[in-house]
């Protein structure tokens, strides 16, 4: 197969970078469906509880586990939807941002090797735990937590007022399942989703969309999950910026950087050398 030519790479650059979009937005619209179908249901669900009070409270719990179930199935789009937009990003700090970078940046071949790396051996950029817990995070934490208070909201109110803690314990009686039970149930699965979402801030490692090119690490067959790792150590933006206007690079090949020194300054080098002239030329006069 012989080598593209540069107008050739650049056209099938474009229509990769056309149908990594189209795949993205195609994904990012079922995650959108999911989230609408929860919130459509808590709804529906609500209205019918509250709009009397013969209306059985136990609808409520059993709407949370379908949106527990919404949840889940949102949660694997998202890993789907990552892959996309991974491939994204990387065709824009890679590619995109290269062609309107000024030409003293230095080109970086290494996206390039990655998205092949990728393509031909694809895999998931995000853990499952990772994308249950951005979802919860995002959209599904405050869908349970208004179900869990509509739910003692309702035992609570209807018929009438509950007179103490055990009118309403009793008011949650489901058929021949006490109702001290229901309520303890109800607080486990609820406090085992809110530490569930606490749990699993840490876990970054999806691409998203906004992360800057430093935090690409774009090695061949390399998983996302090293890649933040080794961002995890590099300075913010602001940072890198500030340290920038203190230091300059020594040498291209090795990449390090060493501080200002002013007598390598132009005129201070014009001066020093001056000097060194002056004393030879005086020293065997001397002699």
């Amino acid at each position: 197969m012989r080598r593209m030519s540069p107008a050739e790479f650049n056209t099938a650059m474009i229509h990769f970078y056309r149908g990594e979009v189209q795949r993205s937005n195609t994904w990012r619209n079922r995650l959108d469906t999911t989230t609408n179908w929860a919130v459509l249901t808590a709804g529906a669900t609500l209205s019918f509880v509250f709009s009397s009070q013969s209306n059985p409270h136990f609808v409520i719990p059993i709407n949370s586990i379908l949106v527990a179930i919404f949840l889940l199935m949102e949660a694997r789009r998202y890993r789907y939807y990552e892959i996309w937009s991974s491939r994204v990003r990387v065709i824009e700090t890679g590619y995109l941002a290269q062609l309107m970078a000024p030409d003293s940046v230095p080109t970086d071949e290494a996206w390039a090797e990655h998205l092949a790396a990728d393509l031909i051996t694809p895999h998931f950029t995000i853990t499952e735990w990772e994308a249950v817990g951005r979802r919860l995070r995002r959209n599904y934490l405050w869908i349970f937590a208004l179900l869990a208070l509509s739910w003692n909201l309702k035992v609570y109110l209807h018929p009438l007022p509950a007179r103490d803690f055990n009118a309403f314990i009793d008011r949650a009686t489901v058929g021949i399942v006490p109702g001290w039970l229901v309520f303890v149930i109800g607080v486990i699965f609820n406090a085992a989703i809110a530490i569930f979402a606490i749990g699993t801030v840490r876990l970054r490692e999806a691409t998203g969309e906004v992360l800057p090119q430093h935090q690409f690490s774009l090695r061949p067959l390399q998983r996302v999950t090293s890649w933040t790792r080794s961002a995890a150590s590099v300075p913010r933006t602001t940072l890198r910026a500030r340290r920038a206007r203190q230091r300059v690079r020594s040498g291209s090949a090795t990449g390090e950087f060493r501080k200002i020194d002013i007598t390598e300054t132009p005129d201070r080098k014009r001066e020093s050398e001056f000097r060194i002239q002056e004393s030879e030329v005086k020293g065997p006069g001397i002699a």
